[in-house]
C-alpha cells in the first residue's frame, strides 16, 4: 500500500501532550499544516524552510510526495505542486 506513513519513518509525528495533538514534523513544533497553507499561498518549500528552518528539508520533501500521493489517487487529473 502505498503514502501510509508510519511511526518508523514518517516526517511528521502526533503527539496528545505536544500542540494538543496537532500533525508537525517531527522533533519540531511546526504544524505540517502550515508547509501547505504557505504553499497555497504561494511561497516555495525554499522560503517556507527559511521561515521555519527547524524542519528538514528532507521531511518537508517527504511530507509533500505522501500528502501529493494521496490527493493524487483522489484527484487523478490535478497536476503536483512544485517543491521548488
Amino acid at each position: 500500500m502505498t503514502g501510509v506513513l508510519t511511526l518508523d519513518h514518517s516526517p511528521v509525528h502526533s503527539d496528545p501532550e505536544l500542540m494538543g495533538g496537532t500533525l508537525v514534523f517531527k522533533g519540531t513544533r511546526v504544524p505540517a499544516q502550515t508547509l501547505l497553507d504557505y504553499l497555497d499561498d504561494g511561497f516555495s518549500v525554499a522560503e517556507f524552510l527559511g521561515m521555519f528552518p527547524s524542519v528538514d528539508r528532507d521531511d518537508a520533501t517527504e511530507f509533500l510526495r505522501l500528502a501529493r500521493g494521496a490527493s493524487d489517487e483522489n484527484y487523478p487529473g490535478r497536476k503536483p505542486a512544485e517543491t521548488a
